[in-house]
């Protein structure tokens, strides 16, 4: 089997005359940061395994605006967004999926009011439609009878309501899913959101991320799985602080699932 990725841009399909199902929008993120870069690429091996016909925007992606939103610079957001849409709506996208919930709930949520519509999926809901429809089969092999929490990303749960989609995909590892005491609806944030990723913490008694991880580690787990980039750096922080690296993975969904299938 080859290992090689295959990853089409939008520029190379349409060269062809073609258009792909979905574009995958990669974020920034997943396109620089080199602990993301791992999900990308596992759910890229996942989408090709699939025989999912996708395409990305490489160079002509850029910043979908969230984190100049959420600082506060509504002007900046708007000019990353129009520049966005222009080249999502010139090659006619219709559906995007994305492992990031700031693009996410970005793209779905803030794009329509300037002109994007698309229909958007969080990667975990996009694979649970992979393993329903039969285009992936899992079985939990490695993962079986594993302690797994999954910590809810604040922009896929409570802004989103999505909270079974990556719960689903656990199951179906055949490990055991431990929920913290604040999840779902009550989810607590990772302490990234809000554009909080890119500066120092408040002085305060505990870093949110610590208080985070605890709650994961009283859950006794084997495996923290996150559904987020941001989260996924917030909570492998916590997990170094609490020097429990030797025992405790962070893992994004997409890399539980690519790993259980030999990808």
């Amino acid at each position: 089997m080859s290992t090689e990725l295959r990853v089409p841009t939008m520029a190379e399909l349409n060269a062809e005359g073609k258009q792909p199902e979905v574009l995958f929008w990669v974020g920034c993120a997943g396109s620089f940061d080199d602990r993301a870069k791992k999900i990308t690429k596992a759910f890229v091996k996942i989408l090709n395994k699939a025989n999912v016909s996708f395409a990305v925007l490489g160079t002509e992606e850029s910043c979908t605006g969230d984190p100049a939103k959420r600082a506060g610079n509504e002007f900046l957001f708007q000019m990353q967004a129009a520049t966005n849409i222009e080249v999502l709506n010139a090659y006619e996208i219709k559906k995007i999926v994305t492992a990031c919930p700031h693009c996410f709930n970005t793209i779905k949520n803030e794009y329509p009011g300037l002109g994007g519509n698309y229909e958007v999926v969080h990667h975990t809901q996009f694979l649970k439609d992979l393993l329903d429809s039969g285009k992936i089969t899992m079985e939990g092999g490695q993962f079986k009878g594993k302690r797994i929490t999954f910590h809810d990303p604040c922009y896929l749960g409570r802004a989103n309501g999505v909270y079974e989609a990556p719960r689903a995909l656990i199951r179906k590892l055949d490990a055991e899913l431990v929920e913290m005491k604040n999840c779902k609806k009550k989810g607590l944030c990772c302490g990234a959101g809000g554009a909080q990723m890119f500066k120092e913490p408040e002085k305060g008694t505990k870093d949110i991320n610590i208080e985070r991880t605890e709650q994961a580690i009283d859950t006794k787990p084997e495996i923290i799985a996150a559904g987020c980039p941001f989260c996924n750096t917030m909570m492998t922080d916590g997990v170094k602080n609490k020097e429990k690296e030797g025992d405790i993975a962070v893992l994004d969904i997409a890399e539980l699932i690519a790993q259980a299938e030999d990808l």
